[in-house]
């Protein structure tokens, strides 16, 4: 469920306006909704609660999903915590008031700096994903006379997702270390009194909208638990990722959390560990929608029919990366038979393309439309290609709603670029 409806032929999020909010901060812009956000939050817990093997566990927003901070504060109140991959993520966490002990950090290339950042504030887990990083976390933790959280990461050899540039299991991925490197990663640390190993974790991939493939992974965790444990190895933690699929309209309604959680508990039964998750796109995906402008129709005698869009590849790159499928709709309703458009947007690549042969209602030069299903993956990962300033970005609250990303000015994006003294 979202918060996106039609009232009176008009899209509004929850109680405001679309074409109010297009008005004020122009379009292109990415509009948040207060209440989806809380509601798949709190869906999540209360799934997992259902089971006893996992209550008691620590959801972690995947930042990379949404890392903008109103909409990670509004997570940190609801008791989220944050799954993050940088040094700036982690700064974004902090900054919305997510816990340092809640917060993971993961990632396959964190720098020494990175690390080092991590260990000073004293975030809850690092997710070791090679040995050459085990021995960097555990270098620089008796350095600076600290003990480092550590979780090893599992390649399952399992891969699972929506496409193949976000599956992450499969054994030729560059995403954590065999099982069996595991087993023997783990007693390393173990041993090191630098190191706190508190577990392990694994992700196969992203948009999983099939469980097998997560109660393979899943289940080969729980045999790496009783394989640790039977070695005398303590294991406290069971990090089993995120990845759930979300409905993009035009696909079957992938499973609930409800059978997610089904899954994940049969796999943690018994085994007296804390569950950690990490989901993003499940809780923001569809919290989100951008918003764009008609510039003009342009029709081809040959009877292609172009609808030319102010928001471009720039600003949602999603369906050029991934060939990703955004229902598009009217702000405000149009009376008329359907035809196929090709939508598209004024960046200078074919590329720029959001869909081909869509049936729409007419529409024409000044129409708002929405990209729905665009909170998560969507400004996080915009540019400023062509020169286009990224769009700003609004947090609706009921009646209420704040730009919480202003739009730069041109002035501002040349002001980064000081020249150089010979010039």
């Amino acid at each position: 469920m979202n918060h996106f409806e039609l009232r009176e032929g008009a899209l509004w999020c929850e109680d405001t306006p679309l074409a109010e909010i297009a008005r004020v901060v122009g379009t292109p812009a990415y509009v948040y909704s207060t209440a989806t956000l809380q509601r798949h939050y709190r869906v999540f817990v209360e799934a997992l609660g259902e089971h006893e093997s996992l209550r008691g566990a620590l959801v972690a927003f995947a930042v990379k999903a949404n890392s903008n901070l109103s909409v990670l504060a509004t997570l940190a109140r609801a008791g989220a915590g944050a799954d993050t991959v940088s040094e700036g993520e982690i700064r974004r966490a902090l900054a919305a008031r997510v816990a340092p002990e809640r917060i993971v950090f993961s990632g396959v290339g964190k720098t020494y700096a990175e690390i080092a950042f991590a260990l000073e504030v004293g975030v809850g887990q690092i997710n070791v994903e090679s040995e050459p990083e085990l021995g960097a976390v555990a270098s620089i933790a008796r350095e600076s006379g600290r003990c480092a959280p550590v979780a090893i990461r599992v390649n399952p050899d399992i891969a699972a997702g929506g496409h193949a540039k976000i599956s992450t299991g499969a054994a030729e991925s560059k995403f954590g270390v065999s099982r069996g490197e595991a087993e023997r990663l783990y007693a390393a640390a173990a041993a090191d009194p630098a190191l706190k190993v508190r577990g392990i974790a694994c992700h196969i991939g992203s948009q999983i909208t099939d469980l097998a493939p997560m109660a393979s992974a899943f289940a080969v965790m729980r045999e790496l638990v009783l394989d640790l444990r039977r070695g005398g190895l303590p294991v406290e933690r069971l990090d089993l990722g995120g990845g759930l699929g979300v409905p993009y309209f035009n696909q079957p309604d992938p499973p609930g959390p409800q059978a997610f959680a089904a899954v994940a508990a049969k796999a943690a039964e018994g085994l007296d560990v804390q569950a950690v998750f990490e989901p993003g796109r499940f809780i923001a995906a569809n919290a989100g929608i951008l918003l764009a402008s008609v510039i003009h129709v342009h029709e081809r005698p040959e009877g292609r029919r172009f609808l030319v869009l102010d928001a471009a590849m720039n600003d949602l790159i999603r369906p050029a990366m991934y060939d990703a499928w955004h229902d598009l709709r009217p702000v405000r309703s149009r009376q008329g038979p359907r035809r196929d458009y090709d939508v598209v947007g004024p960046v200078c690549e074919t590329g720029d393309t959001f869909a081909r042969a869509r049936p729409l209602p007419p529409l024409e030069s000044g129409d708002l439309v929405a990209f729905m299903s665009a909170g998560a993956y969507g400004a996080v990962m915009a540019s400023e290609y062509n020169t286009r300033p990224l769009a700003p970005e609004v947090l609706v609250r009921g009646a209420e709603w704040a730009l919480v990303r202003r739009r730069p000015t041109y002035e501002e994006i040349l002001a980064r670029e000081p020249a150089a003294p010979w010039l």
